[in-house]
């Protein structure tokens, strides 16, 4: 193995050795929200005019799933190894901070494809979506893996202590999340929740894979392809440059 591939093996190891806890809890939560919001609004909601609610919560749960683990299995890795001081051991090896970024990256997209296929399997049994453009489905959930996985590269090195750490996931991530269109179409939502929602990234990436099943969507999937796209581009740079410059991890 080379470096980089060697750190991805750790840290894919990392998760998978606790996977009832990093892949079994998340795909419990997603079970019971889909329990109490497909029970209550089930056969009350429609969307796109014929889409019953509950399959059209299944994409939208998947791909919260996916972005959820996809940070935490980054984020709250260099937290750990930073706290525990075991972060000395990766920073003795000749690793290029291009062999970091793929590496974390890399075990972060696994880990947010892995729950979120572990979701579907589960959810589809309450309401089965359609295979519209399955293309979209796969490109959109690893671009908004991908993206999460950086971002928690950027908040692990940020982060001097859990709390910290806490309060990025807890007053960035979980607001993002919830303001993206989970759990409803944005054109339910009044005006000026509509032009909140359409700055949020987050609502780019659930509404571009949800059109990869129903062949609908909010926006154009071209254009939260390209939004998607930037903003991968963009949170990348920011962690390549912090490892690049051992942000909080070489004093």
């Amino acid at each position: 193995m080379t470096g980089w591939q060697t750190l991805l093996y750790k840290e894919t190891l990392r998760f998978w050795k606790v996977g009832f806890q990093t892949v079994g809890a998340p795909v419990l939560t997603a079970v019971m929200y889909m329990l109490i919001f497909g029970h209550v609004l089930k056969g009350q909601v429609k969307v796109y005019g014929t889409v019953n609610y509950t399959a059209f919560l299944v994409p939208g749960l998947v791909m919260m799933s996916v972005l959820q683990n996809a940070f935490a299995n980054s984020s709250s890795s260099l937290i750990q190894s930073k706290i525990m001081g075991s972060l000395v051991f990766v920073l003795l090896t000749p690793l290029s901070h291009w062999h970091w970024f793929f590496a974390y990256v890399g075990a972060s997209v696994a880990r947010g494809l892995l729950v979120g296929a572990g979701v579907f399997i589960v959810t589809v049994y309450f309401g089965r979506p359609d295979f519209a453009y399955p293309l979209w489905i796969v490109l959109f959930a690893v671009m908004g893996a991908a993206m999460l996985g950086a971002l928690g590269v950027i908040a692990g090195l940020w982060s001097d202590k859990f709390d910290q750490m806490a309060a990025f996931q807890n007053f960035v991530i979980m607001p993002m999340t919830f303001l993206s269109g989970v759990f409803y179409s944005i054109h339910s939502l009044p005006p000026f929740w509509q032009t909140v929602s359409h700055l949020n990234p987050f609502f780019y990436m659930i509404d571009g894979f949800r059109y990869g099943f129903f062949g609908q969507s909010d926006v154009s999937p071209w254009l939260s392809l390209g939004i998607v796209s930037t903003a991968l581009l963009a949170v990348s740079a920011i962690a390549v440059n912090m490892l690049r410059t051992g942000y909080k991890i070489r004093s």
